[in-house]
């Protein structure tokens, strides 16, 4: 029996799972680290612990039998990163392209299942060129075993998917399903029929990083949530992600010890432009508000109007979604409605706190967004912001009109504290546009209509364009100076940190899709 064992060992770690050293050598040659490699920089120094490593395929057909492989072209196993368990697969190129054979897949399966049991984060690190074609059927049958398995984890435990070479066909949907994906600029795809393919049913000439890189997905799709520019930068983010999270939803985020000091912020007092049109970056906001240099934001190319990511404040672990001015003035649009709502529901699985700066002026009109479904996208983010029951708490620092003041965490949909700076405008629409229309009788009648606009409008904003009228009605809890921003902020959420909400018992929701 150990004689058996000696061999397969010696067999494994010559061939890297069967791969050959020739194939090993292309695989660095192309940038890229082995199934193992990838492992060792993702876990602690020698606490990963494999499962199934002399897991061969069962199928006979088409010469198959003549090809086996200890492991059968993934690694799959648990271990620690920075002192906390989590599971792992990684597939290996190296072997039958990485595609997904029976066994493979039930390798799979099985640490999802322990992952699920002990409430662990899963980390998918994806090399595959697909379903393995000679096993047919079965392998597109491990594939829905997988997916099924995504789905039960989802909410339950967080699931992070490192797009490290080719995804294609059915191996994209598993990563679509989990929480984070990344991807690797030049080296990663992903997309459900390639380039031969849509070059045959639609005649348009497309290259594999058009079609489905880092680049387009993280800028144009929106598939995944952060675009690295190698491997080992994909794997630092991986384990900067899972600082912020719990082990499963039944957990806390980890705190980081923080000892009060000055918390005061002068220089948000000057951050607002006089001129009410003017941009500003909202990050300036954001790193002035949270603790040092601990933002990282999530999509950041993706809908740049809205800024979602995760930090921390006084140590805690919070969930950051604020409109940008600097891009399409802040507005909700299809693809920032969708990108927020996704980020906020995450959060809420997970028990992290919901941090939300406000300055929208409204949705963006146009027949391009009516028939791409502007309603059924905001009406995600209004949903998502409803249903969340972790500590919410909204800034208002300049704009608040429109629908779009409510869907953006009011107090209305169940924001625990609202505040808003001096600047704030909340009301039905801007003053300009709200003078032509409640005025319209007298501008129209007046000798001098240019001047009488002006005066209405001054005369709206003197009125609306101000947080004290919805201070009155407490839907805004204090108007706060923009320096006392993060002292207002650390004893909201201290506050609110032993929260609990009951929500009407129903098997689910049917979030508007």
């Amino acid at each position: 029996m150990q004689s058996k064992i000696d061999l397969l060992n010696r067999k494994r770690g010559e061939a890297q799972l069967g791969g050959g050293q020739n194939r090993i050598e292309s695989q660095h040659k192309k940038g890229k680290l082995t199934a193992r490699e990838r492992i060792h920089f993702l876990m602690d120094e020698g606490s990963f612990e494999e499962i199934g490593m002399f897991v061969t395929h069962r199928s006979t057909d088409f010469g198959l039998e003549k090809e086996q492989y200890p492991g059968d072209g993934v690694v799959t196993g648990y271990g620690t990163v920075n002192g906390r368990l989590v599971y792992v697969f990684s597939q290996d190129f190296t072997v039958f392209g990485g595609s997904l054979s029976e066994t493979h897949a039930e390798k799979i399966c099985k640490i999802m299942d322990l992952a699920m049991k002990n409430g662990a984060p899963v980390i998918g690190l994806n090399d595959s060129g697909g379903a393995r074609i000679q096993e047919g059927v079965v392998s597109l049958g491990g594939y829905a075993d997988i997916f099924y398995r995504n789905t039960m984890a989802s909410g339950v435990v967080p699931q992070i998917s490192a797009i490290m070479g080719p995804c294609a066909g059915g191996a994209v949907y598993s990563p679509a399903i989990t929480d984070f994906i990344l991807m690797v600029e030049n080296t990663s795809y992903m997309f459900v029929t390639g380039p031969n393919v849509v070059k045959t049913v639609t005649h348009e000439e497309v290259t594999s990083e058009e079609l489905g890189g880092a680049s387009t997905h993280s800028t144009k799709s929106g598939v995944t949530h952060f675009s690295c520019a190698n491997e080992i930068e994909c794997i630092n983010n991986i384990k900067q992600l899972l600082s912020y999270m719990p082990q499963n939803c039944e957990e806390d985020a980890p705190s980081l010890t923080y000892d009060t000091n000055e918390e005061t912020r002068a220089a948000l007092d000057q951050i607002i432009p006089e001129n009410s049109s003017q941009p500003y970056d909202i990050r300036d906001v954001i790193n002035e508000v949270i603790d040092e240099s601990s933002f990282m934001e999530v999509h950041k190319n993706f809908a740049e109007n809205i800024v979602v990511g995760f930090a921390r404040l006084g140590g805690r672990s919070i969930g950051v979604v604020a409109n940008q001015p600097a891009f399409l003035a802040g507005v909700l649009d299809n693809h920032a409605s969708t990108k927020a709502a996704r980020f906020v529901r995450f959060c809420d699985c997970f028990n992290i706190p919901l941090l939300v700066f406000e300055d929208v002026p409204g949705f963006l009109p146009g027949t391009d967004q009516e028939w791409n479904a502007i309603i059924t996208n905001g009406a995600k983010l209004l949903y998502a912001f409803c249903e969340a029951t972790v500590p919410r708490v909204t800034v208002i620092t300049r704009k608040a009109y429109g629908g779009a003041y409510d869907v953006m965490n009011s107090k209305h949909i169940g924001a625990d504290m609202n505040f808003a700076w001096p600047s704030a405008e909340i009301a039905v629409m801007g003053a300009k546009g709200a003078a032509e229309i409640i005025f319209k009788k007298e501008i129209s009648e007046a000798a001098n209509k240019e001047e009488k606009w002006l005066e209405k409008e001054k005369q709206y904003s003197d009125m609306f364009a101000n947080p004290y009228r919805a201070a009155e009605r407490g839907f805004i809890d204090e108007v706060i100076e923009p320096s006392q921003t993060r002292i207002k902020l650390l004893r909201a959420f201290k506050m609110l940190e032993n929260k609990a909400v009951s929500n009407p018992k129903k098997k689910h929701g049917n979030i508007p899709l």
